[in-house]
């Protein structure tokens, strides 16, 4: 069954058309990656979808959710989180801090509760804390669970962000450029440690990446998109095989 389902979307910039009525669904638990060369609007339609940009036409729904008229602060209480290029984490709080920010939504206490550390607020905050620290066992980070974020090596904050992602409780995690800046060892752990949260917190992923071999490896469905248009979508087999993506990559036509 579709979980996501983005129907016909347009995006305009100006007199540039950066997605050309985009549609695709992602089905619960599957993991889709997005692909397409530089420029062809996977970015945007990933803005779109977290409520970053809004679209001109089209829709998206989420569940029983209808992604377009939800306000970008609700996005994360409905169950979409997302990582991004360039990190957000807080460099002077601890890794543990920064991963249970991430599921402040989550939490019910009030203001006044949590201010005067009632019972409830303490109970809330403990089992928030017991999550994170599972979640950092689950990225092998539980040893610098303690430590400054700043200083730490970068693919090391890449994995304390999705750690975080992952703690917003989402039913669809997605993941912008997760492999960007890593290693070749480390895109490869990478890929077995998405698989891994898919697994265990039942999630779908949705998945911007140009580390096509990562892409492939990983996700049960591919979307390309070339010029704002889907050009293919289907197993990473076909896509791959596709003449019209071979054609977007190479520049040249397929024989």
């Amino acid at each position: 069954m579709s979980l996501l389902e983005v129907s016909d979307i347009v995006v305009r910039f100006g007199g540039v058309t950066a997605l050309d009525e985009a549609s695709f669904t992602i089905d619960e638990g599957q993991i889709c990656g997005l692909i397409g060369p530089n420029g062809a609007g996977k970015t945007t339609l990933f803005n779109v979808i977290s409520r970053l940009y809004t679209a001109d036409s089209g829709s998206v729904r989420f569940g029983e959710h209808d992604v377009l008229a939800t306000p970008p602060h609700k996005i994360a209480g409905i169950g979409i989180a997302r990582t991004f290029q360039n990190l957000g984490l807080f460099p002077s709080n601890t890794v543990l801090q920064n991963v249970m920010i991430g599921a402040h939504h989550r939490t019910k206490t009030e203001f006044l509760q949590a201010m005067f550390r009632t019972p409830a607020a303490r109970r809330e905050e403990r089992e928030t804390r017991e999550l994170a620290i599972e979640i950092l066992n689950d990225l092998n980070l539980a040893h610098v669970a303690n430590s400054p974020a700043a200083g730490l090596p970068y693919g090391t904050l890449k994995r304390i962000e999705l750690a975080r992602a992952v703690a917003a409780d989402s039913k669809l995690l997605m993941l912008d450029e997760p492999a960007s800046g890593l290693t070749h060892s480390e895109v490869e752990e990478l890929g077995e440690t998405i698989r891994l949260l898919r697994d265990r917190y039942d999630l779908t992923v949705l998945l911007v990446e140009h580390h096509m071999a990562m892409v492939m490896s990983i996700s049960d469905k591919v979307v390309a998109l070339d010029f704002g248009r889907k050009i293919a979508e289907g197993t990473p087999s076909e896509v791959q095989n596709d003449p019209a993506v071979i054609e977007a990559y190479l520049g040249v036509e397929a024989s």
